[in-house]
């Protein structure tokens, strides 16, 4: 009778074979992550680096240009400097209003065409989403041309009805005619992810609800709206870093209206010091803390949904 000896029993411990990592995921990952680092993560930091310095001139300013390190002097002007702060209240103050209702036509227009699974529905979803397929800085040029008051023709058509002459490019109604430009851009944009989360839903829950009675309004606002509730907070997000780096559309409407100062938005203010001061190291340090009310604000706004809706 043989009997059968394990490795165990003798004290010989086997040898586990070692698997050799796997480079293929880093190497696919490598394209990314060069890129990300060249152009994201290297302008930020030399941004940084950059707001540290001052270029200033020795004597009576008549003597050559030294940068010299400034620590902090460039964040603590930039927290007096009421261009900036100006500007901040200003483009918040066009977020609270912007912001919901380009959101609102959003998530109504979705929840419209989530009901039309005809032609029609597919034709209403590409002319919805069509502006935004036209650059920024186009969709700025044509709105400029309907509000100015020579060539617009709705203006001339108001004119010849013998109607009040609206002037959009005055200093009331500037800001809330920079928002019309982007919630016309934008809302096509946010109607298609917050249709794509109302097509993943699963459709025996609407079914269901109607056998309960549930017409049209209630199950949207007890159904489908609870269920995208992630989709609307992500696109609420990314409105709010979007509204805080309005750029282009003031930047369009500067050349034709006397309203849109140099200071009208951060980003507009830290460009016109830049390029047009010349004080570069100046204009960093409003990027940084631009980026940092970015920051404050997203975070703010994630903390309250997280406490108020367990998103």
């Amino acid at each position: 009778m043989s009997t059968t000896v394990t490795a165990s029993q003798v004290g010989i411990t086997p040898q586990r074979t070692r698997r050799r990592p796997n480079p293929a995921p880093y190497l696919f990952m490598l394209p990314f992550g060069l890129l990300f680092v060249l152009f994201y993560i290297g302008p930020i930091a030399y941004a940084a680096y950059s707001s540290l310095f001052q270029m200033k001139r020795s004597g009576l300013g008549f003597g050559t240009a030294r940068l010299t390190f400034v620590g902090a002097d460039n964040y603590l002007r930039a927290l007096a400097d009421p261009g900036f702060v100006n500007g901040i209240t200003r483009v918040l103050t066009y977020g609270v209003v912007q912001v919901p209702v380009m959101l609102g036509l959003a998530l109504a227009i979705a929840l419209v065409l989530d009901e039309l699974t005809t032609w029609i529905g597919r034709f209403a979803r590409a002319a919805a989403f069509l502006p935004y397929t036209v650059p920024s800085v186009v969709g700025a040029m044509i709105w400029g041309f309907l509000y100015e008051p020579s060539l617009s023709p709705v203006i001339k058509l108001i004119h010849q009805w013998h109607l009040a002459q609206p002037d959009f490019l005055s200093g009331d109604a500037i800001l809330w005619s920079i928002a019309n430009i982007a919630t016309w851009q934008w809302t096509g944009y946010n109607m298609l992810i917050l249709f794509a989360a109302l097509q993943t839903l699963p459709r025996e829950h609407y079914e269901a609800a109607r056998i309960d009675g549930c017409n049209g309004l209630r199950l949207a606002w007890h159904i489908k709206i609870p269920a995208i509730l992630p989709a609307l907070v992500m696109n609420a997000l990314m409105s709010i870093i979007g509204t805080l780096q309005l750029f282009n559309e003031p930047a369009i409407l500067k050349q034709i209206s006397t309203s849109v100062s140099a200071d009208f938005t951060p980003n507009l203010y830290a460009y016109n010091v830049a390029f047009a001061n010349n004080d570069y190291h100046y204009a960093a340090s409003l990027a940084v803390m631009l980026a940092l009310v970015t920051f404050a604000f997203s975070y703010l706004f994630m903390r309250l949904v997280r406490r108020y809706s367990g998103v």
